[in-house]
């Protein structure tokens, strides 16, 4: 075996991941074995749809896990029966995790999810869902990008709520993290920028989180990291001024997501810094709309796998 195998929940049953999955294949080689944890049945009906013969299919039980000899140019598949969208998932996830604990790899993809329907308010996304199941309170959602990233200090929290969540201490934590993945992952000293909250980073109200919040903590790094701001978010994305930097941090999703996505459409992925194993996801939803019409863009899936490859 070349490297550690890639363990890839599929997500949703009606998404465009297989899709986009057997188009990856066809497009790039991957040296890692790969795991799907899926319904096979699913996964077949989906293999003839599209025509995809590039690799050859064998279904696996957990308890060969041990001894089993696994081989590049093979999807190894652990069979898991859909029932349910939600109960189907969660047992996917769940079998990933047991392995990860066990220490069969530290690679995951997941596809795409419906948040609301699967996670039924309980977590703000998969991101907390994932380090929750990992017993992580330290970590952070990245979109990674080699030119260009970005890493919300708030992910998918209602905007009446985002200034509550701004503290000093939150912000220190995520700036820790996102520093300590590019020099010990990714063997980066990273030059960081962070945003302020208000437009401007201006308030017409006596108490400005821009000055009082976020303009102390990146005092506290100085000299300590490479970190600058707080910037106005309307002019960071600005080519002379992003150039200047690997990662933009954003106070809210909305903030840094918008931009990123605009400049680099799918050439970006989503990875959960601060976990002890590396959980990537492409950087985009499950696309019910283009379910079966085979024209939807596998770039994002692309990169994750040619990111987890590498390591």
């Amino acid at each position: 075996m070349s490297s550690s195998p890639i363990l890839i929940v599929p997500g949703e049953k009606k998404s465009i991941f297989f899709e986009i999955f057997f188009k990856s294949l066809r497009l790039k080689s991957i040296s890692s074995p790969l795991v799907l944890i899926c319904d096979k049945k699913s996964l077949d009906r989906e293999k003839k749809k599209y025509k995809f013969k590039k690799y050859i299919l064998e279904e696996i039980k957990l308890n060969q896990i041990s001894y089993k000899k696994f081989y590049k140019k093979k999807i190894y598949v652990i069979n898991v029966k859909y029932l349910s969208s939600n109960s189907y998932i969660h047992k996917c996830f769940q079998v990933a995790f047991k392995m990860i604990k066990k220490g069969f790899t530290n690679k995951l993809i997941n596809g795409p999810i419906n948040k609301t329907k699967t996670l039924n308010k309980k977590y703000l996304g998969v991101t907390e869902f994932v380090a929750k199941n990992f017993k992580q309170d330290k970590f952070a959602m990245l979109i990674y990008n080699k030119k260009l990233s970005v890493s919300p200090i708030t992910t998918h929290l209602p905007l009446k709520l985002v200034a509550k969540k701004i503290t000093k201490k939150i912000i220190k934590e995520k700036i820790i993290v996102i520093n300590d993945f590019y020099k010990n992952i990714l063997g980066v000293k990273p030059k960081i920028a962070v945003l302020g909250l208000n437009p401007h980073c201006e308030s017409i109200l006596k108490f400005n989180e821009d000055d009082k919040i976020i303009r102390p903590v990146i005092k506290f790094f100085k000299n300590k990291i490479n970190i600058k701001g707080p910037f106005p978010a309307d002019t960071i994305f600005q080519k002379k001024n992003r150039k200047k930097f690997d990662i933009i941090i954003g106070m809210y999703h909305d903030q840094v997501l918008t931009p990123i996505k605009t400049i680099f459409e799918y050439d970006a992925i989503n990875i959960t810094i601060g976990l002890p194993f590396l959980r990537v996801t492409p950087d985009h939803g499950p696309n019910e709309k283009m379910f079966g019409k085979n024209v939807s863009n596998p770039i994002s899936l692309i990169k994750c796998l040619e990111f987890l490859d590498k390591r």
